[in-house]
Order: C-alpha cells, then sequence, then structure tokens
C-alpha cells in the first residue's frame, strides 16, 4: 500500500521539473531575442535615444506630440546628436527611439516572464530545495544586467558619440553568461543535474564552450569600436597576413582592446583557433558516443565563421550583422549541450 503514494509523488516531482524546465527554456529564447534585438538596436544606431532610466515608467512610449517633443530635446543635447545627426527629423528620431525602447521593454518582459512564475512555483512548492539558491541568482544576475546596460548607456551620454566597448562587451558577456545558465539549467532538469568534468573528452568540451564565449566577448569589442566596417578583405588585412599597425597604440595592452586593426585581428585569429580545436576535438570523440554532439558544434563553428567572414565582406549591412550575433548564441548553446552531454 505504501508503493502507490511513492509512485506518484516520483511521478509529480517529474511533472514538476518538466514545467519548470519548460519555463526556463522559454525565458531562455527571451533571452535570445532580447540579445538579437541588442544587435540590432547597436548595429542601427539606436542605443543612446532613450536618455533616462525609468525602469517603471519608461515602459510606457511617449503618447502625444509633446511627449515626443520633450524626448526628441533631451536626445539633442547628448554629443551624439550634436556631432553626427545634428538636423535630425523628429521623424527619424522616432525610428532610432522605438528600437531602443523594444529592446528595454524586452528586458522588462524578461523580468516578468521570469518572477512572477518563480513565485507561482515557490508558493506552491514545486521548486526543489537544490534549484531554489539557482533561480535565486539566476533572477539577481537579470537585475544586474538591467543596471550593468544602463550603466553602458551612461557612457555614450556625456563625452562619447557612442557606448564604451568595454561596458558592451560587459553587457553581453553578462547576457551571454545569463543564456548559457538558462540553457543548463534546462538539461539538468530534463536530464538529470551534472557538474563533473572528469575525463579528457569532457574537460575538452568545458574548454571549448569557454572559448565560445571568449570569442563571443571579442566579437563585442569588434561591435562596440565598430571595427568590421574597416578592413573589408578576406583572408588578407590591408593586404597582408600579418598587418602593420598591430601593435602601434601605448601602453601595449590598449590595443588589444581600443585599436581598430587590432581588435578585429584578433577576433579573426580566435575563429581560425577556435576552428581547429573543435576539428581537434571531433577527432578525438570520433569513436566515442559523443562524436555526434561534437561534429555538430563544429559545424555550427564553422557556418558562425563562414558568416563572419561575409559580415566583414560585405561591410556590415545589418540583417548580416544581426545574424551573426544570433550565430554566437546558437553556437553557444550547441557547445553547453555538447558539454552537458558528456558532463557527470
Amino acid at each position: 500500500m505504501s508503493v502507490l503514494p511513492a509512485i506518484n509523488g516520483a511521478d509529480k516531482a517529474e511533472a514538476d521539473r518538466r514545467a519548470i524546465a519548460i519555463w526556463l527554456a522559454a525565458v531562455a529564447a527571451l533571452v535570445f531575442i532580447m540579445v538579437v534585438v541588442g544587435g540590432l538596436t547597436r548595429l542601427t544606431e539606436s542605443g543612446l535615444s532613450i536618455t533616462e532610466w525609468k525602469p517603471v515608467t519608461g515602459a510606457i512610449p511617449p503618447m502625444s506630440e509633446e511627449h515626443w517633443q520633450k524626448e526628441f530635446d533631451l536626445y539633442r543635447q547628448i554629443p551624439q546628436y550634436q556631432l553626427i545627426n545634428k538636423g535630425m527629423s523628429l521623424d527619424e528620431f522616432k525610428t532610432i527611439y522605438w528600437w531602443e525602447w523594444g529592446h528595454r521593454f524586452l528586458g522588462r518582459l524578461i523580468g516578468l516572464a521570469f518572477f512572477v512564475p518563480f513565485v507561482w512555483f515557490a508558493v506552491t512548492r514545486r521548486v526543489e530545495k537544490g534549484l531554489m539558491p539557482r533561480l535565486v541568482f539566476l533572477f539577481v544576475l537579470g537585475g544586474m544586467q538591467g543596471v550593468l546596460g544602463w550603466w553602458m548607456v551612461m557612457s555614450g551620454l556625456t563625452e562619447r558619440t557612442e557606448v564604451s566597448q568595454y561596458r558592451l562587451a560587459a553587457h553581453l558577456g553578462l547576457a551571454t553568461v545569463i543564456f548559457g545558465a538558462l540553457v543548463w539549467t534546462v538539461l539538468d532538469l530534463l536530464n538529470g543535474r551534472k557538474s563533473r568534468f572528469t575525463d579528457g573528452l569532457a574537460k575538452a568540451a568545458l574548454a571549448l564552450m569557454l572559448f565560445v564565449f571568449l570569442q563571443t566577448v571579442l566579437g563585442a569589442f569588434v561591435a562596440g569600436l565598430r571595427a568590421g566596417f574597416i578592413y573589408n578583405t578576406w583572408p588578407l588585412m590591408a593586404g597582408a597576413w600579418l598587418p602593420e599597425g598591430l601593435l602601434r597604440m601605448e601602453p601595449l595592452w590598449h590595443n588589444f582592446f581600443e585599436n581598430h586593426l587590432t581588435v578585429q585581428f584578433q577576433h579573426r585569429i580566435a575563429a581560425y583557433l577556435l576552428i581547429g580545436a573543435a576539428a581537434w576535438h571531433w577527432w578525438a570523440a570520433r569513436k566515442t558516443n559523443a562524436a555526434s554532439g561534437a561534429g555538430l558544434l563544429t559545424l555550427g563553428i564553422l557556418a558562425q565563421a563562414a558568416l563572419g567572414i561575409w559580415t566583414v565582406l560585405w561591410v556590415v549591412p545589418i540583417p548580416l550583422g544581426a545574424a551573426h550575433q544570433a550565430g554566437a548564441m546558437i553556437v553557444f548553446a550547441l557547445s553547453i549541450w555538447h558539454l552537458h552531454r558528456l558532463a557527470r
């Protein structure tokens, strides 16, 4: 007689885990969309169109011509308008405003999409004790991302005509971490919790995942400096395999974050190294049950590299730039999925 309640309890726990996994997968999908829209906001140079941070009242866009004019007047006070967009019409301003408003609205939507179900799952006692700290941590990371986003925007409101590439890289990096943590948690809920990387293949998969993350951050520096709009040839840069001027800045470390040539060059070199590492990993895993995952990850990295080359050769058209950013998130998700399959 005592077996049936135990079975029912196990079934309920499994159903709860699946429900939470579906919820977190939906939040991860929203974060993915958020990253792509953030890229579009960057590519359309819309990120500085809203010069105030109003977490609650800012959810409502201008509802009258008077309100639109007020927002436009605020924008006309910053260097981007005065040095680049001087003479912009109100209708042109509305276009860039809607991109930034949409990006911020998605951030608020993600917060609600996480918080409301989280409270419901917690109140109805559907969250396992071991999972609760992770969910709280994810919520805190989401709040930090909102603050970091405004900190990034602030860098372009006084002395610069665009945001700091350092703050942009931090903003994209944290978004990528949140996305990856959500994907990993979903896989834990569906396939069992994993946290040990004991054998060589698992350690190599972990290194690949970290490399993909690093390459994504390096791409943020390319975007932040608009370095993709110059040196639009491949495989040579500035007519050479090793172009002159790579280390012309002083101190030396500035070159890796502020020198347009060096920043694009290191992103290219990292892509080649990543392809080589992924191919080697696939070769090492070819006779194991990890071969399919390693092969799929390698193909994803190759496709992303090809898309990056295409984007540079065509001088970063908006659709290709957005697709390249989306591709980075897809490859990162693939690297996490592959790592999770190998972990214990």
